[in-house]
């Protein structure tokens, strides 16, 4: 499989304030540093990927209001690999309008599709399952998703279920989909993490950009015939004007109801490289190194008195002292201060976007 033809496309479009009071609608948490790295959660995305493709076929779609942003963090792509949409069409508009646009350069292109918001611990380990994917897409018409070995019944998430009886005869990491499930209740989940053949949904995807643009125009004709008829303008000083008038046509669908639900060569290569969505404070908590009385601090000037199992996160020049605490979000941005119960989290969120 040849290098040149590995594609990456990073997914940045999402809006809300799910780490407030760090992230907000201007500034979502793909382009904040949640883990006090000095990098944000964009970068790392892109960041772990080093060695798998070209920084010249990284591809960003993202929402017009965050293009500048994504220039100023990832200047070593392109300018012209950062996609607008122009409206939010959930990911299989996203996904299908990039195939083409991919597809009108290079017809041999081999694609994996990462969420922007994602963080992955063990990165050797995620390359290495990444490129044999991408080598099985590029050999095969196969559509792949990863799945992550659960470590807890989840119901943040949506699952797969593999057939576990036979791998792939080329790759025997690679198994047949036997059904996607929706974020079960958490009694379901709890089932699910007891059989083995049950994975999380990480929403990263790998394949041949024939072959998803041809389950595009099988699944999704009506999609398929907007982004085709684009053909001409791609790459070309109009190719933005059209794709602001023809987006909006497209329904808003995801890429799991669009096409993974319905097409027939679908696989999943189960995979444990510590991998989170950081999708709550809670998550962070998880992800983060933690003390021994179960605190995990992102920032250099905290210091912690009789408390336990409190995620705080504080980057500014402040100091920060807390005393007495047990299972709280501490956090500070600017002139904001966020300070609640992790159980509490969900119900406090709707305070801090109003």
């Amino acid at each position: 499989m040849a290098y040149s033809n590995n594609h990456l496309v990073i997914m940045a479009g999402g809006v809300g304030s799910r780490f407030w009071p760090m992230s907000t609608a201007e500034r979502p948490k793909q382009f904040i540093d949640v883990l006090g790295t000095g990098r944000t959660l964009l970068q790392l995305t892109l960041d772990r990927f080093k060695g798998v493709c070209d920084p010249a076929n990284v591809w960003v779609v993202t929402s017009v209001n965050y293009k500048d942003i994504v220039k100023e963090q990832l200047p070593e792509i392109p300018e012209g690999n950062i996609l607008c949409e122009p409206c939010r069409r959930n990911t299989a508009p996203c996904i299908a309008y990039v195939s083409w646009r991919i597809k009108a350069k290079d017809r041999n292109a081999n694609i994996v599709v990462s969420p922007s918001d994602h963080v992955v611990a063990d990165t050797a380990e995620f390359r290495r399952v990444v490129e044999q994917c991408l080598r099985f897409a590029g050999e095969t018409d196969a559509i792949v998703t990863l799945g992550m070995k659960p470590t807890r019944p989840e119901t943040g998430y949506g699952y797969i279920q593999a057939d576990l009886s036979s791998s792939s005869a080329r790759n025997k990491e690679i198994f047949r989909v036997d059904s996607f499930r929706e974020k079960p209740d958490l009694e379901t989940a709890q089932k699910y993490v007891r059989n083995k053949s049950y994975f999380w949904n990480a929403g990263i995807f790998i394949w041949n950009v024939s072959t998803i643009v041809n389950a595009f125009r099988i699944y999704q004709p009506a999609m398929s015939r907007v982004f085709e008829g684009l053909l001409p303008v791609y790459g070309t000083p109009q190719e933005q004007a059209e794709i602001d008038k023809r987006f909006p046509e497209c329904e808003s669908i995801s890429v799991d109801y669009a096409i993974m639900e319905k097409a027939e060569e679908i696989f999943v290569c189960p995979a444990d490289f510590g991998w989170s969505d950081l999708g709550t404070w809670g998550s962070l908590l998880v992800q983060a190194k933690k003390d021994l009385y179960g605190n995990g601090v992102i920032g250099e000037g905290v210091s912690l008195y009789d408390t336990h199992n409190c995620i705080v996160h504080a980057l500014g020049k402040k100091k920060v002292v807390i005393q007495g605490l047990d299972g709280y979000i501490v956090a500070e941005k600017d002139d904001k201060l966020l300070i609640c119960k992790l159980s509490e989290e969900q119900r406090i969120r709707q305070f801090a976007e109003e």
